[in-house]
């Protein structure tokens, strides 16, 4: 199909019975086709009415101005619509299925967006008085007496205000408690292992606390529970484990892990980012978890950070309870009256991890989410997460090879799972191409090569609808027919998007930041 440049064509992709309808735009050479904000300066033009300035006037000295940047002038309505535009480009959970495996971009309901924003609660200070603000620390004593249930363990620290920021928290309170005379008294316990498919932040976490971190080898998807017996020592702090894991499998063995780990005199820390799998159904501090971290976007739908704001709670047993960060937030019985205060007296804490008392606005939209659902839904959430990755597992195995699931054989996954597919990958084409060609039909590609090479890691959620899951095989099989009928013609991937296959490589290593007219 042939487009002038910059020529608005409407596109229609048929997958079986299903049909996509899009007006796509093609790019006019370098330039992509929304012209840039600074292309449609208009002299004179005013987006903002400000008000009467209420001070006296006066110019403000070039030495302290400095260089003042060329902003474009531009009319409010073309501020608008110029952002809309480019935001209609981008690919989101509200507008495409979007499975991201370990990321789990699910849905996040509109009823935490209304809590967060109440009066009450978005207008609150946090250098208030206790007193001032005591619906808001009933809240948070709320969740974190939750969350420390949700995961069988003792006490909750909501300050961290990311999934990794928990894990670096987590490990602060674990090195603290060893330091301790009075508790591990184990100072030189100053090596943490790690499974092969864990997370990158992982290591990094343990890099940033000064720990040095072993790798414990696999096999067919789970801990190679001789390797682990190898390498834990008196040196050996903790085990950071996630389970289910990235491959997407609850490892069986965990209780054997914990004990393993325990005889050592070492912890047993769980990434808790795959929380979504077994809310209600298995609990970590039951099999063995000495200490963990949530990530509430992955569990508990609250938006992804993307570098602002998040939440990364961490749980623990009592053991590990005198370090935490301050404050927190504890209730108190007063004259017969539950008073909520902020709690500043722990002796032993490892200090303040995060500005107050956590990311606020983020932790209501959780509190919201498990009020709404309510234990039993929390349950529901896993086993349709469980179910929806089981169903596309089941549905594409037999086009795309699936090296952990077999359900003839009663192997399934949990809440993800992932896929290497071999056959079409020997017919020429490379992951990446499978990966632009779904862009095409309105999916986002799913995490590639982890964790291992040639992967694709699926993870639909919970929220997704049967048809929405449909439609997602539907385009699966169409495109592998695509390249077993002309293995070529997959390289040439996105051909329908507004932008082309780029130059990745190219652009992240000589990035364009400065626009020049």
């Amino acid at each position: 199909m042939k487009v002038a440049d910059g020529e608005a064509v409407e596109v229609k992709i048929e997958v079986g019975e299903q049909r996509t309808e899009a007006v796509v735009v093609k790019d006019r050479g370098e330039r992509p086709v929304e012209p840039l904000i600074f292309e449609k300066h208009a002299a004179g033009a005013i987006a903002v009415d400000l008000p009467a300035c209420d001070v006296p006037e006066g110019e403000i000295p070039p030495e302290i101005l400095g260089d003042v940047p060329d902003l474009p002038e531009v009319g409010q309505l073309d501020v608008i619509r110029h952002y809309t535009h480019l935001a209609h480009r981008n690919f989101s959970v509200d507008g495409n299925f979007y499975p991201l495996g370990s990321c789990t971009m699910k849905y996040n309901p509109r009823i935490n967006e209304v809590a967060a924003g109440m009066e009450g609660i978005a207008d609150l200070h946090p250098l208030m008085a206790d007193e001032g603000m005591a619906g808001l620390l009933e809240m948070m004593y709320e969740l974190r007496v939750w969350l420390a249930e949700i995961a069988g363990l003792d006490e909750t620290s909501l300050q961290p205000c990311a999934g990794a920021h928990g894990e670096w928290t987590a490990l602060k309170v674990i090195s603290a408690y060893f330091n301790d005379p009075e508790g591990g008294n184990a100072p030189e316990r100053k090596k943490v292992l790690a499974p092969d498919t864990a997370h990158g932040t992982n290591f990094a976490s343990c890099t940033m606390c000064g720990a040095g971190v072993e790798l414990v080898k696999s096999k067919d998807g789970m801990v190679d529970l001789d390797d682990l017996r190898a390498k834990v020592d008196e040196t050996t702090a903790a085990l950071m484990i996630t389970n289910p894991n990235t491959a997407g499998l609850f490892d069986g063995q965990i209780g054997q892990i914990a004990k393993i780990m325990h005889d050592a005199g070492a912890l047993v820390y769980l990434d808790g980012a795959n929380m979504n799998a077994i809310l209600g159904i298995a609990r970590p501090g039951d099999f063995g978890v000495d200490i963990m971290h949530y990530n509430t976007h992955k569990t508990f739908s609250t938006p992804h950070g993307c570098g602002g704001p998040g939440a990364g709670p961490i749980a623990m047993k009592s053991f590990l309870a005198d370090y935490i960060p301050v404050p927190q937030v504890v209730k108190e019985d007063v004259e017969g009256e539950a008073k909520y205060r902020l709690d500043w007296g722990r002796e032993k804490t490892i200090g303040k991890v995060r500005a107050f008392f956590g990311q606020v606005g983020v932790l209501v939209r959780a509190w919201t989410y498990i009020r709404a659902c309510g234990a039993g839904g929390l349950k529901r959430v896993s086993e349709t997460a469980v179910l929806c990755a089981n169903y596309l597992a089941a549905r594409l195995a037999g086009r795309y090879e699936t090296p952990y699931f077999d359900a003839k054989a009663g192997k399934y996954c949990a809440h993800e799972f992932i896929t290497v597919p071999k056959a079409l990958l020997d017919c020429g084409v490379t992951l990446i191409d499978i990966a632009k060609r779904m862009i095409d039909y309105g999916v986002h590609p799913p995490t590639m090569h982890w964790p291992v090479h040639d992967c694709l890691m699926i993870e639909p959620t919970e929220t997704e609808s049967k048809d929405t899951l449909d439609r997602f095989v539907a385009v699966m099989e169409k495109i592998a027919d695509e390249i077993e009928a002309d293995a070529g013609g997959a390289g040439a991937a996105p051909r329908e998007a507004t932008v082309g296959r780029l130059n990745e490589v190219g652009a992240a290593r000589n990035p364009v930041l400065v626009w020049k007219g």
